[in-house]
């Protein structure tokens, strides 16, 4: 058969797979129309067909079995609407792409030839025959796994074996056939090629065409506890990553539901790329937010490091040291064994008041809290302290009854006020002194409540003092010379934190533990039904916080994913992170992968990055031809500015917009105003907090962390403007282009970068 002929019928199947998807948008549309009405019905009808009867029983028993049934009525409607809503959104998909590969093939030893489509969700007939399959069913793990010839696969009834003789892929557009490969390998380079190609986006696209063999064992596994997976820039790690949400949501989908997921992210700039990845899969959204984030909910008054305070802090060598010893897991340790001794003393309190007088002193709360036997843990001896207290308290409201306060707020009681305190109009009492008791135990009631909740919320403890209590002890408890940190360090340390919490401003390096003894102390286990946790960026993460965020979701699996080399934040630590990450997990539930094909940039882009690195990892560039970096080298500023605009406009001939990624915030905001003030259009990304916009695109590099772009432009790298420990900053920086890199420099290039070899780049000095 020839290829032309092929396409003809490939192209007719093509079309009657439409007609039934629009046959199915249509059904979907008047369901929709349908749950809506009725929604809107039973709320109509709602307060009619509910009988609230007024004797002693308030509502009659038909009346509250009739507000059951509306209810329930209601939800089924609800989840109805939801169900088919998100149906159709998938249709709206698949109505212009219907499927994507096509595989023939013969399950082992003796069945039928079969052939299957497969493409973003699945599609049936009227007969319950599979138009279409999802790419995340068991069947379709062949298309990514395996090449022509015998293949096993998963199945829900065990494994599987399958002769494949035939792998088609499509390219798609408008529900045309543009072309089709037939490939005995996995996903063809030209399927490859044909998709990175294209130009980038604000938001992060769906990559189930093109996915690989090693990203689709990331997606599909479902026995690590720790999937530890370190990818080069561009390899495509987190897209992968949200694809394996989508297959999990999928897999286990009446077990699991998106808030069941949480995503950490390197910050919410981040967070908006990729919220249309999972929509787009018609699934929900899962949690997503940062590490600051996660701590700020916990602690909303503490102001905590911006972004931009995390990468332009300096350290002395001594303050580098400290952070370092608290930042690791042997010090998360050292505060696990210190906890344990906290039975025994070292718990300090807070006096709890009642109009500036003590009504139960932080001396009589440590007794209380002591005198539990050593067999009570911390969370059941914080209990019982607070199950005590509150005990008291209510002990203590009869005493308070008779202060001489009690009897002058009640004479001086308005009629509005003696009305709110009573418990329904017209309320009669035998004596007077029986009126005068009851408002008084109303009153005080009222006046304990701040009290009684503060009890509730465990505000009678002081963390900060059990904390620094704890700092105190350190020295005695661990040899601080192995960490080249002084005892006056440690001391001058302690005091700065002391400061530094008064003026209730923190660095996540000193919040983290001051937090996970609070937890220990009272029980705090963080969310317990939260089944999967994805953190991105892993590099910038300290042994620590991992911990902590292992010890606050203690019954989730673990994907972890980043890029050892791009490590700008925690600078220096990030090799042994691995070593680390894997204490907190069994060796047999661990797994690690490493994705070395890095498909973002062109081949002359990666060949170049790869020289910054020094690590010795091997990343392969994908077989994409583009330009050689330019390096644009300018005698003065001015003309570095000229060249930079110069090269605005050569990126837009080629339709690429641009991102120029400065060094720091500061040298963003220079820079903004500068091409503002000669009418360059450009956009500033100052904070996460903004969305992406189109076009060309100012950004310090710390907020460029995960995204790409069609071009980048390296702002200002002269010699003297970085430091030989900013080679991963300038990895980071030039990995983000995907079709075209320059970098400017004025006077000399930055040494890091003249360090390569000339022939990975090309050079055009300015006179």
């Amino acid at each position: 058969m020839t290829d032309v002929e092929d396409k003809r019928q490939e192209q007719a199947h093509l079309r009657q797979v439409i007609v039934q998807i629009k046959q199915e948008q249509a059904k979907l549309k008047q369901n929709i129309q349908t749950a809506q009405a009725d929604i809107h019905e039973i709320d109509r009808t709602f307060g009619d067909d509910v009988h609230v009867g007024m004797g002693d029983d308030g509502i009659s028993m038909a009346g509250a079995l009739s507000i059951q049934q509306q209810q329930q009525m209601l939800a089924e409607r609800n989840n109805s609407w939801q169900r088919s809503q998100q149906q159709l959104m998938v249709l709206n998909k698949l109505v212009e792409k219907p499927y994507f590969a096509r595989l023939d093939f013969q399950e082992l030893p003796s069945g039928k030839p079969e052939t299957i489509y497969i493409g973003l969700g699945s599609l049936t007939d009227e007969d319950n025959n599979f138009l279409i399959y999802d790419w995340r069913a068991p069947i379709s793990a062949i298309y990514y796994d395996g090449d022509l010839g015998q293949v096993t696969y998963q199945t829900p009834d065990g494994e599987q074996a399958v002769k494949v003789t035939l792998k088609r892929q499509f390219i798609i557009e408008k529900g045309q056939i543009q072309t089709f490969f037939d490939t005995e390998e996995t996903i063809g380079d030209q399927m490859l090629l044909a998709v990175l190609d294209n130009k980038a986006s604000t938001k992060m696209k769906s990559i189930v065409t093109t996915i690989q063999r090693e990203q689709n064992q990331i997606i599909r596994d479902t026995d690590s506890d720790l999937l530890f997976v370190q990818g080069a820039a561009g390899s495509g790690k987190t897209a992968a990553i949200m694809q394996r949400v989508a297959y999990l949501l999928y897999r286990y989908r009446h077990k699991l539901d998106s808030g069941q997921v949480v995503l950490f992210s390197p910050n919410m700039l981040f967070n908006d790329y990729v919220s249309q990845v999972l929509p787009e899969m018609g699934e929900q959204n899962m949690i997503q937010l940062t590490y600051s984030q996660y701590l700020g909910h916990r602690l909303p008054k503490v102001q905590l490091q911006t972004l931009a305070q995390q990468f332009e802090a300096t350290q002395t060598p001594t303050q580098q040291a400290i952070i370092h010893f608290v930042s690791d897991y042997q010090f998360f340790q050292l505060e696990t064994q210190y906890a344990q001794l906290l039975g025994q003393g070292g718990v300090y309190f807070r006096d709890l008041r009642l109009h500036d007088r003590v009504l139960l002193s932080r001396q009589q709360i440590a007794q209380i809290y002591y005198h539990f036997g050593p067999q009570y843990r911390l969370v059941n001896r914080i209990e019982a302290t607070k199950a005590k207290l509150l005990k008291k308290l209510q002990g203590q409201l009869q005493r308070e009854m008779k202060q001489e306060w009690v009897q002058t707020a009640i004479q001086n009681l308005s009629s509005e006020q003696l009305r709110q305190l009573y418990d329904y109009p017209d309320q009669e009492f035998a004596t007077s002194e029986a009126e005068e008791k009851f408002l008084a135990h109303k009153l005080v009631e009222k006046e304990l409540q701040p009290v009684a909740r503060k009890i509730q919320q465990l505000q009678f403890l002081n963390p900060t003092a059990t904390y620094q209590q704890f700092l105190r002890s350190v020295p005695q408890i661990v040899d601080l010379a192995a960490w080249k940190i002084t005892p006056a360090d440690w001391q001058e340390y302690q005091q700065q934190f002391q400061a530094d919490l008064q003026k209730r401003q923190l660095r996540l390096s000193d919040l983290t533990p001051y937090l996970y003894l609070y937890d220990l102390i009272t029980g705090h286990h963080g969310d317990l039904k939260m089944k999967f946790v994805f953190i991105d960026e892993i590099q910038d993460y300290t042994p620590f916080q991992l911990a902590y965020l292992k010890y606050s979701f203690p019954r989730a699996r673990y994907t972890l994913l980043g890029d050892l080399n791009q490590s700008i934040f925690v600078k220096g630590k990030a090799p042994v992170l691995l070593k680390e990450v894997r204490k907190l997990f069994v060796p047999e539930k661990t797994r690690v992968v490493q994705l070395t094909h890095s498909y973002r940039s062109t081949q002359q882009i990666t060949e170049f990055t790869k020289q910054l690195l020094q690590t010795g990892v091997k990343i392969q560039a994908f077989h994409r031809p583009g330009d050689l970096p330019n390096v644009l080298l300018a005698k003065k500023q001015m003309q570095m500015l000229q060249a930079l605009q110069q090269q605005l406009r050569q990126n837009h001939d080629r339709h690429y917009a641009t991102a120029i990624i400065t060094r720091n915030l500061e040298q963003a905001q220079e820079l903004q105003e500068q091409l503002r003030s000669s009418s360059t259009a450009t956009t500033l990304v100052r904070s996460e907090n903004q969305r992406l916009a189109s076009g060309d695109l100012v950004i310090p590099v710390y907020l460029a962390k995960g995204l790409e772009f069609d071009a980048v432009i390296i702002w200002n790298a002269s010699a003297g403007e970085f430091t030989s420990q900013d080679r991963q900053v300038l990895y980071t920086m030039a990995s983000r282009a995907m079709h075209r890199l320059t970098i400017t420099a004025c006077g000399q290039l930055e040494p890091l970068l003249a360090a390569i070899p000339e022939n990975y780049y090309q050079k055009t000095v300015i006179n």
